[in-house]
């Protein structure tokens, strides 16, 4: 297992500046978000030339990216087909999709994801849906179902949103076996976001929950940018740095 942090906590950045903060504050691997409202990028500038961005990124930062983390559940089988071949070019093996919002008909959205782990498949990339509120995957039961229904797909667990479930400590327990990556923050019951120590999340039973199915990939810090002051961000990257890594 190892830390690393999102260019999301510096969303409001240009990507170049995102990567040198995150690099200036001793993280030696990182996420790349790709949101449809992001001032990064888009995913459709990256797949279309896959060598100029990873040119871009090498002359970034020293640090190693290890996903990719794409928002937008409507991007064409094309541009995701890109964002893998660019994936590959950058020795990255994750990428993080959302599932569909809620209400979308469940076999719609098995055959969309089939296509996307298909595609991730031939470039040696593993896929996996987010867990979040608003979307199919905030359900637990579900999100395990699709995992179940496709093979190869897995999770990017978000703990944060499953913090207030009703199911308590077993919606994680439930996803853990199927995790791939993790998305992490301080968070409570009723804040998807609150200063590290202020929260109710329990990091050290994740850890030990993740180590009993094998799990050696990232914990991957992911602050949302408008619940913290820019100036309050360092500190808060490099205390949740401190305390992940002091947990392994």
């Amino acid at each position: 297992m190892f830390v690393c942090a999102s260019t999301r906590c510096y969303n409001d950045r240009p990507l170049e500046e995102a990567c040198k903060l995150l690099d200036g504050l001793e993280f030696d691997k990182f996420e790349i978000w790709v949101g449809a409202d992001s001032t990064h990028i888009s995913a459709e500038e990256i797949a279309a030339d896959p060598d100029d961005f990873a040119a871009m990124l090498r002359s970034a930062s020293r640090m190693s990216p290890v996903a990719f983390h794409l928002t937008d559940d409507s991007i064409s089988t094309d541009t995701f087909a890109g964002i893998t071949r660019t994936a590959k070019l950058l020795r990255v093996t994750q990428i993080t999709v959302p599932s569909a919002p809620l209400g979308t008909p469940f076999n719609s959205e098995i055959d969309r994801l089939k296509e996307l782990v298909l595609l991730g498949s031939r470039d040696g990339i593993r896929v996996s849906i987010k867990t979040e509120k608003g979307r199919l995957a905030e359900d637990p039961h579900t999100a395990v179902e699709f995992c179940q229904s496709i093979k190869g797909l897995g999770l990017t667990l978000d703990p944060s949103y499953y913090l207030a479930s009703p199911l308590g400590d077993k919606a994680c327990d439930m996803a853990y076996p199927h995790t791939l990556h993790v998305h992490l923050r301080d968070s409570t019951t009723t804040q998807l976001q609150v200063p590290v120590g202020q929260g109710e999340f329990d990091y050290g039973r994740l850890i030990t929950q993740l180590q009993r199915q094998q799990y050696q990939r990232g914990l991957s810090i992911d602050l949302i940018p408008e619940k913290c002051e820019v100036e309050q961000r360092p500190l808060e990257l490099r205390t949740l740095r401190m305390l992940l890594t002091t947990l392994l």
